[in-house]
This record gives structure tokens, C-alpha cells and sequence, in this order.
């Protein structure tokens, strides 16, 4: 272990640990952070020769696989030249920002991936603020230079000014700049002259990513920055190390946030290499170490030394923007699917993913069967719904909605910066849905494709099911991408769904007789023979009111109708709704049954004679 510093009159001091590296990739989805993080894998040996690796390994997680995005920030290290880099792989889509919150105290570098054709993007802005504000020195690396569309000096120039307007300070913006290929595994300091190999980047990481600065004859102290659970070892919490060292076995003091220290003992001592955790003696300070023994530790807390407990400052992220209802589900076909459907297991579950998500937050409300769940983005609060389906969970949710608050006597709602590209002959389409919505342009340009570049000031409100209608509106075509910009004044009321829901009128199993006379009011989401019940939601109307149809009908047989005459109908192939789909079509009055084999929408009120009764009462207030 080497160390460089100063020490007098036989005192040990703080020193750097020159054979450490501690570096966070950050970038703009989809930029290619994971995939060059399994090429830096590659070459540094970490797998055998044959061994089988998938694409992306750091993507461990199902949903991740399936989105093909990164959500939860992961550790992971590689060696280079005798010097162990610890690398932290970070989600790149604004809706996991306080990931990427969380985990920069534990570094002391960050590569920041720019896409060379795309350059800066808007959750480029937040990741690259973040690390600014630690005092953080950036290395760019401008990845997909292989592009054929590729424009390496506008990624860089684009991004110096991108430094410039956060700003950065005079050391920080003299930054150095790595070109590469993540998916070949190449990199370079000429985009036209590179190497075979990530040697570049390696080189560049460990000239400018400063040594950690520890001082390992102090007292231990370390900040849990993450959790996760292991059916054998129990808890298990990661952070790094700032001073001292931790042995196995070693009796330590807890200091949950903002409370008093306690006694605790630390089992076991892990450190990283590759994808796997390894078990060791002891942990010297600057390390990013992982622990078990601290069951009741959370994301924040200090672990200290029991002689000597001095917490350090707690981890803070922004506030939620976004909000849903969670409780139990109320539908005639309650318990079918689930298995896990009491309101006591889904608030343990709600409360427990508090504590590896320091981003979202879960408030209980005056009914004790809903519970009040608030996060970044819809996006945010989708993947803790699709999670729970698959654990086995049965529960139902509410429409999302912004979080308000009370600024100067006025009422302030979030706003977001988005980013729409679209072909230009969708911009017309564009302008008008974003009008609909209280958007404000405030730039416009035409790409060297073609393509149409807008940048909108928006409510976050009026981005709620607005992905689908810009996905209809440009025929699959339009990307958006948007990012947090504060709080500003209530902009007054936003037109978000244009059409009503057609509605089962009674409980059976649907037919091809009744969906026949049904698709002629609008698009189907059921098909023949599924099982519906009163009050749920079949379909989306082509008018803006709700409509009830009988789509369990069945054709009276006599010896004038014959049940093959049925064989004519053709019904149209129904509109497969997707998580993310059923949470966009909800309205105020709509909610989400989720199982872990099926969404169904549904009205909050089922029975058809209350439902209308409440709105004509509505109507007449």
C-alpha cells in the first residue's frame, strides 16, 4: 500500500493513497456509460478467457436488461499498473438523479460521457452541476466517435460551454479530453488516431483523478451511501471509507441521522474486484468498502468509531416532484393473483424501499389501506410499481400528480426544460400539443439530418401522458428528453387527455358479439374472452365523455341465428397497454389494479348508477 505526504514530530497525518483511484461515470441516457464500463472490465482481466459475459453486466437487474437503462447506481473495480480503480456505474435518465446524488461523495473523479453525435444533453446538465458542486475535476470522454454521424469538436466545444455556464471554476474547465469507443473497446487522445485498447483512457484516469486523502491511523468513519440485502449475509451497506481502518469483527458505533450513536459490530469486510465482492481482513481508509453486521443501518448514517463517534453530514438530494397513491386493491377480483395484498405488507414494502432510495418518499394518509408516494418522475414510481408486481405484490394506484408548493402567499408547481427532435414533418404537431400544455419555446434549430430540434419551458404537469401522444402525433418517431428546472408560478389549467374510456357495464367474460358493437366507439384494450367486471376499462373512446358498453353481450341463437354466423366478425388486435402506458392514460377519477399477471384500469367508482350520480352531482357544484 503506498502512501505520499507530510508528517512531523511523530504524528501520523493525512496522506495519499497513491494506489487507489475512486472515479464515477456519469452521463446523459443512453451515452454509453455501461457499455464502456464492460470494455475498462475486459481489458483489466477481471473475466477469464472463456468465460461467457453478457452485454452491459453491470445491468444485472431484470428491468434493467429489459429497458436496456441503468437505475441503480453500481460498484464495480478494475486494476490497472499496480493501482486499483473502484468505478461507479450511474443511471443516466433524470429520473434516477438522486442516484447519482448519493454516490458522488464517495469518488474523488468523475468521466463525464458525451455522445459524439448528440453532444450535451439535458441530464448531462444535472450529473455534470452535481459534481461540480462536490469540487469535482472532470475527465470527457466523447464516446461513439465510430459513428459514421459522429462531430467530435462540436461534442467538446458544446460541452466547454456547458462547463462555462455551470460554473465551473478555472482548474475545473481546463479538463482533459479521452476520444472512444466503448462498444469496440478503443480509445484515443485524436478522434482519428486511436488505439486498439482503453490504455488512453486508463493512463488519463490515473494522471488526473487525484489519490484518495486518508488518513488511516484515525478514527474510522464512513458514510453508508448504499444498501442492499443478500439472503445469507443479511444487510448489506456500502460507502467509503474516510479514515482509519475497519477490521472483521471490530465493535463500532451507529450514528443514524440525527440521532444519538449506539453500539454495533461489524461481521464481515468486503471490498470490490470486478463484479464480485470479496471478503477480507481489513478495510484502510479511502476504500470504498462494503459491510455486514448493521442491520438497521440506512442511507445517510455514519458508522464511527464507539470510542469516538463523530457523524459526518448527512446525504441530500432534491425534493420529489411527483406524487401517486398506492393501496390495497378493491376490485371485484381482489386476492386472485397476488400474493401479498394486505395494506400492513404493502407499507412495509413502501417504507423499506425508503431505505435504499433516498430520492423517494412515502407519507401515510388518513386512509390506512393508501399510503402516499412521491419521486422524480413517472418513470421514478413505474419501476418501484413493476418491482413489486414481481415480488408478488397486489395493490392499486392512482393517477401521478405534481407536488405544489406554497412560495412567497403564491402557489408554485415544477417546471421542466425539455428537449423534443422530431422529423420536420411533425414540427407542426409539436408546437400544437406543447401549446395545449402551457409549453413555452424557448429555442428551435434544424439538424444536419433533417430533423427538427425543439427546447420547451414547460409545467411538469403538462408532461404527464404526453410521451404517448408525441409518439402518435410523429408515428414512433419523436425522442424527448427533459430535466428539473425549479419552481415557478401556477400557469393555470393544462389540457392532457383528449378522450374518454369506454367501460365494462357488467362483470363476465367478454365476447367477440359484444367487443364487435364496442370498437365502433373507440380502440379496444381487452380482447375476446377476458375476464372484466363492472366499471373497468375496456377501451379509449373516440369522444372526450366516458362511455358504458356491454362487451360480455352474447347473440340470442334461434333457428334464424346460428352461433357460426359469429365467425364473421373480425375484431381489430386490441391496444396492448404496457406499465408505462396504463399510468399516462389514468385520470383523476381512474385508477391502476396491479397483479403480478395483469394491469387493469378501472373507475374509482365501479358501480355505472353511482358513478353517474357523482358526476352530475360534480357537474351541478
Amino acid at each position: 500500500m503506498s502512501y505520499l505526504g507530510l508528517c512531523g514530530r511523530g504524528f501520523w497525518c493525512v496522506m495519499q493513497r497513491t494506489d487507489l483511484r475512486n472515479i464515477a461515470i456519469i452521463a446523459h441516457v443512453d451515452h454509453g456509460k455501461t457499455t464502456l464500463v464492460d470494455a475498462m472490465l475486459k481489458q483489466s482481466r477481471i473475466f477469464r478467457e472463456n468465460q461467457q459475459v453478457a452485454e452491459r453486466v453491470m445491468d444485472s437487474n431484470a428491468i434493467e436488461r429489459e429497458r436496456g437503462i441503468t437505475i441503480m447506481a453500481k460498484n464495480t473495480a478494475v486494476e490497472y499498473n499496480g493501482v486499483r480503480i473502484n468505478i461507479v456505474d450511474t443511471p443516466g435518465h433524470a429520473d434516477f438523479g438522486g442516484e447519482v446524488e448519493r454516490v458522488l461523495n464517495m469518488v474523488d473523479g468523475v468521466l463525464l460521457l458525451v455522445d459524439a453525435v448528440e453532444g450535451p444533453m439535458p441530464q448531462t446538465k444535472f450529473v455534470l452541476r452535481k459534481a461540480l458542486e462536490q469540487g469535482h475535476r472532470a475527465i470527457v470522454v466523447v464516446n461513439k466517435v465510430d459513428r459514421p454521424s459522429a462531430r467530435p469538436n462540436y461534442a467538446v466545444n458544446e460541452t466547454f460551454d456547458l462547463f462555462i455556464d455551470l460554473g465551473a471554476t478555472e482548474e475545473q474547465a481546463e479538463f482533459p479530453i479521452v476520444y472512444a469507443s466503448g462498444m469496440a473497446g478503443t480509445a484515443g487522445h485524436d478522434p482519428h488516431a486511436m488505439q486498439d485498447s482503453l490504455i488512453p483512457l486508463f493512463e488519463t484516469i490515473l494522471q488526473y483523478v487525484p489519490a484518495p486523502d486518508v488518513d488511516a491511523n484515525g478514527p474510522p468513519q464512513l458514510l453508508v451511501t448504499a444498501t442492499m440485502y443478500d439472503d445469507y449475509k443479511g444487510k448489506i451497506i456500502i460507502g467509503r471509507l474516510n479514515s482509519g481502518t475497519i477490521r472483521k469483527g471490530q465493535a463500532v458505533a451507529h450514528i443514524p441521522a440525527g440521532k444519538d450513536p449506539k453500539p454495533a459490530k461489524v461481521v464481515q469486510v468486503f471490498t470490490h474486484y470486478g463484479m464480485d465482492r470479496v471478503e477480507v481482513e481489513e478495510i484502510t481508509a479511502g476504500d470504498i468498502v462494503a459491510m455486514t453486521g448493521i442491520n438497521d443501518a440506512g442511507i445517510g448514517d455514519t458508522i464511527a468509531d464507539k470510542d469516538n463517534p463523530v457523524a459526518l453530514p448527512p446525504i441530500k438530494v432534491e425534493e420529489p416532484t411527483v406524487q401517486m397513491t398506492f393501496g390495497v386493491n378493491t376490485s371485484p377480483f381482489s386476492g386472485r393473483e397476488g400474493k401479498l395484498v394486505t395494506s400492513r405488507k404493502i407499507r412495509e414494502r413502501l417504507y423499506g424501499e425508503t431505505e435504499r432510495d433516498v430520492a423517494l418518499k412515502v407519507e401515510d394518509t388518513d386512509n390506512a389501506d393508501t399510503f402516499r408516494v412521491s419521486g422524480r418522475g413517472e418513470l421514478h414510481l413505474a419501476i418501484l410499481i413493476e418491482n413489486m408486481r414481481r415480488e408478488g405484490y397486489e395493490f392499486q394506484v392512482s393517477k401521478a400528480e405534481v407536488i405544489y408548493k406554497e412560495i412567497d402567499g403564491a402557489r408554485h408547481e415544477p417546471y421542466e426544460l425539455v428537449e423534443i427532435e422530431v422529423d420536420s414533418d411533425y414540427q407542426g404537431s409539436v408546437v400544437e400539443l406543447m401549446g395545449l400544455r402551457r409549453g413555452t419555446m424557448r429555442d428551435m434549430s434544424v439538424s444536419d439530418s433533417g430533423s427538427v430540434q425543439f427546447v420547451y419551458h414547460v409545467p411538469t404537469r403538462g408532461l404527464l401522458g404526453f410521451r404517448q401522444q408525441l409518439l402518435t402525433a410523429t408515428r414512433g418517431t419523436g425522442i424527448m428528453n427533459s430535466l428539473f428546472a425549479g419552481y415557478q408560478p401556477y400557469a393555470g389549467d393544462v389540457q392532457t387527455r383528449q378522450f374518454g374510456s369506454l367501460i365494462a357495464w357488467e362483470q363476465g367474460v367478454t365476447s367477440s358479439y359484444g367487443l364487435s358493437s364496442a370498437q365502433e366507439r373507440g380502440q379496444l384494450f381487452v380482447g375476446s374472452g377476458v375476464d372484466v367486471y363492472e366499471g373497468m376499462i375496456i377501451g379509449q373512446h373516440i369522444r372526450d365523455e366516458d362511455l358504458e358498453v356491454n362487451a360480455c353481450k352474447k347473440k340470442q341463437l334461434t333457428n334464424m341465428r346460428s352461433s357460426g354466423a359469429d365467425d364473421a366478425l373480425r375484431l381489430d388486435v386490441p391496444r396492448n397497454m404496457s406499465l408505462d402506458d396504463c399510468i399516462e392514460y389514468l385520470a383523476d377519477d381512474e385508477l391502476l389494479e396491479v397483479t403480478p399477471l395483469h394491469f387493469r384500469l378501472r373507475k374509482r367508482i365501479l358501480n355505472t348508477d353511482e358513478r353517474r350520480r357523482d358526476r352530475k352531482w360534480a357537474k351541478n357544484r
